[in-house]
């Protein structure tokens, strides 16, 4: 399902700065395209780069992957993982590191980083383990135009400060009202740039637009996989923030997730609570 924008939202996207893919991705890509990829070759790029490569080194060895041993070194991750395990995790990683830094962005990174670490728990507690590196990745992506728009955008500070996480629909609204564009339209460019598979940037662009979603065929039964992860991800992690709150955002979902899931009310509740709890104690 291809993605479109208006001509005036195009006008705007052209002035927003996109943080280009680092040289790292670049060289991997290139290896990657090659009749016989070498990971050898694709694993001393990695290690090239030591901001990359110590904090993939840093996930792969976290509670989110539990793995049975530790990773000592990239060589040693690649040749485990495989490349189309470690890639998603590169990119992850690379991201951040690509971005200017700042107090409220350390924070928008925090808040990523946990959602992503949520993903994959969600993921490994619903025995979807082929998806464990993705919806990683997805958590840590969908959010990405909030950093760009923050330094695009002087007012987008103080819009986001008022937002309190339980209905992002309504914030999508308020940021196409103000500025003539959205965080998740901007994370989707910023995806597609990344060259993120399309499915990825697909769930990122309707993440808020969930009405209907299930049964519309804007995404693919992957998409939906992904999205009903980071869902419940994103759902866990609220109620254990504040556990006296109720989301809009997960209301208008869970009903949805329920059917495509073929899971029951309890099923489901026993998922988040699993998930909360290991967030609480990792």
């Amino acid at each position: 399902m291809s993605i479109t924008f208006s001509d005036a939202e195009k006008e705007i996207l052209r002035n927003v700065t996109i943080p280009p893919r680092p040289q790292a991705l670049l060289d991997i890509s290139a290896e990657a395209k090659k009749p016989e990829p070498d990971v050898s070759v694709i694993a001393d790029i990695i290690s090239s780069d030591i901001s990359i490569s110590s904090s993939v080194l840093q996930v792969v060895n976290s509670a989110a992957f539990s793995r049975g041993r530790e990773i000592a070194s990239i060589q040693q991750a690649v040749m485990i993982l495989g490349f189309k395990r470690i890639l998603p995790l590169v990119k992850s990683v690379a991201l951040k590191s690509s971005m200017a830094q700042s107090d409220k962005l350390d924070k928008f990174w925090q808040q990523a980083n946990l959602i992503a670490s949520a993903c994959s728990k969600t993921a490994n507690v619903l025995n979807k383990k082929k998806l464990v590196d993705h919806v990683y990745m997805l958590g840590l992506f969908h959010n990405a135009g909030i950093p760009v728009m923050l330094l695009e955008f002087p007012e987008y500070s103080a819009m986001l400060d008022q937002n309190d996480n339980s209905d992002w629909q309504i914030f999508c609204q308020q940021e196409q009202d103000t500025f003539g564009t959205s965080h998740t339209t901007v994370s989707c460019i910023l995806g597609q740039k990344w060259a993120l598979p399309s499915v990825m940037t697909e769930v990122i662009y309707y993440q808020h637009d969930v009405e209907g979603i299930f049964h519309s065929g804007e995404l693919s039964q992957t998409g939906l996989e992904l999205l009903s992860l980071l869902k419940i991800a994103r759902y866990a992690v609220f109620k254990q923030a504040t556990p006296e709150n109720e989301s809009d955002e997960w209301q208008r979902v869970v009903e949805p997730i329920l059917e495509f899931l073929k899971l029951e009310d309890i099923d489901l509740d026993n998922v988040i609570e699993e998930v909360v709890d290991q967030i609480k104690h990792p």
